[in-house]
């Protein structure tokens, strides 16, 4: 298949929202890089993967490994900025703590939160041996940009405009155990104290 038409085939595709299978459009390997194409429009699963990672076996000395799982949920249609807030607040939480703030709170987003953290809680307790549910808290929590559709506004008197449909992702990280103590917070008082220790510390040269 020639290249211009192959092209139109894989935009043709990524319009109704999917990612064309290299071989019913590549008839020979051509451009290689048509799967790194179609993970940087978020169809790679490397997050999940790491949940297949094998440590080496422990000492009796050492401390036990704490069990992680790592879930996520691609293109949900909300704006990936919006699902920032909302990842970025449950961050160092407790699962419960996280499921009950995202309960109480209104917005769109903070359901799909919910019923991901709920799909992970599930995972970790039936598939990764973790005895106890409640034992859990969010280690990463954040949100990605997903696939963007463009689509035609139309206006008055012929014209028409560009606007996006935007999808975005969600990734966590649930670690086994009670979540670390959280890091001190430093204010901008702190930090003008610190420029100004600074300030006297250096050395000047050339001068008297």
């Amino acid at each position: 298949m020639a290249l211009p038409g192959m092209l139109r085939g894989i935009a043709r595709a990524w319009s109704l929202g999917g990612c064309p299978p290299a071989g019913r459009i590549l008839a020979s390997s051509s451009i290689p890089l048509l799967s790194n194409i179609c993970r940087s429009f978020g169809y790679s699963k490397r997050w999940e993967e790491k949940n297949n990672i094998t440590y080496p076996p422990q000492g009796p000395d050492e401390p036990r490994r704490p069990a992680e799982v790592y879930h996520s949920r691609r293109d949900v249609k909300y704006d990936k900025d919006k699902m920032w807030y909302l990842a970025k607040l449950i961050r160092g939480m407790t699962i419960d703590e996280a499921l009950a703030q995202m309960e109480f709170n209104d917005k769109k987003g903070a359901k799909i939160i919910k019923e991901v953290l709920l799909e992970a809680q599930e995972l970790a307790v039936t598939k990764y041996n973790v005895e106890f549910k409640s034992n859990l808290y969010i280690a990463q929590s954040f949100s990605g940009k997903g696939h963007y559709l463009k689509r035609i506004r139309y206006h008055g008197k012929g014209c028409f405009g560009i606007m996006d449909k935007v999808k975005c992702h969600y990734f966590v990280r649930l670690v086994e155990g009670p979540p670390p103590p959280p890091t001190p917070v430093k204010t901008g008082f702190d930090q003008a104290k610190e420029y100004v220790e600074q300030l006297r510390k250096r050395t000047l040269t050339n001068t008297l």
